[in-house]
């Protein structure tokens, strides 16, 4: 503990600190939503060198589709069955885990960065490859951007925390459920 205690402030804090899911739908959205602008902007600078206009035009319009399309898929207001069935699973504890966010982040959202890595790097050679991949990345976005308020919803009704849990990043996600703050509003005490 005395080493714990004398270690910089930023390691001190990702190492007790567990990431809770509202955070890492949010960083999802967020990561998501970068990876379609670095894609985008990778196929607007790779046609402008190889003077390819017409390329530009059609993926502009495949970010249109894109964009309704993701906004459409993420209109509900409550959690999709898939994380639904992730919160109903998660395990009970008493004791925060003990993971560093960086690490977390980097182990469930790899397929992420390797697909904008992938993309990003054939935009030299087709500029429409990473255009295709920022309309992917568009509705991901998009499409899961509601998700992180409606658990937020759900911890505070139930006063609890969802932490992602650590795993191998071969393996499905898992959740641990720890003790929160419920709150207590004027309109449920009136009841």
């Amino acid at each position: 503990m005395a080493r714990l205690a004398s270690a910089p402030c930023w390691r001190r804090c990702s190492e007790a600190a567990g990431v809770r899911f509202v955070d890492f739908l949010r960083s999802t959205v967020l990561l998501s939503a970068g990876a379609a602008s670095a894609l985008a902007a990778i196929t607007v600078l790779s046609s402008a060198v190889g003077s390819h206009a017409t390329v530009v035009l059609a993926m502009l319009g495949w970010w249109v589709i894109a964009t309704v399309a993701g906004t459409w898929l993420g209109r509900r207001e409550a959690v999709s069955p898939a994380i639904a069935r992730l919160l109903a699973a998660a395990k009970a504890t008493t004791v925060l885990p003990e993971q560093r966010p960086g690490m977390t982040l980097l182990n469930r959202l790899w397929p992420l960065l390797i697909f904008s890595l992938f993309a990003g790097g054939l935009g030299f050679l087709a500029p429409q490859i990473p255009g295709i991949g920022a309309g992917f990345a568009i509705v991901w976005a998009l499409a899961w951007r509601r998700q992180y308020s409606a658990v937020s919803a759900i911890e505070e009704r139930d006063g609890i925390r969802f932490y992602v849990k650590r795993t191998s990043p071969l393996r499905p996600m898992e959740l641990q459920r720890t003790h929160g703050f419920k709150a207590i509003r004027p309109e449920r005490m009136a009841a």
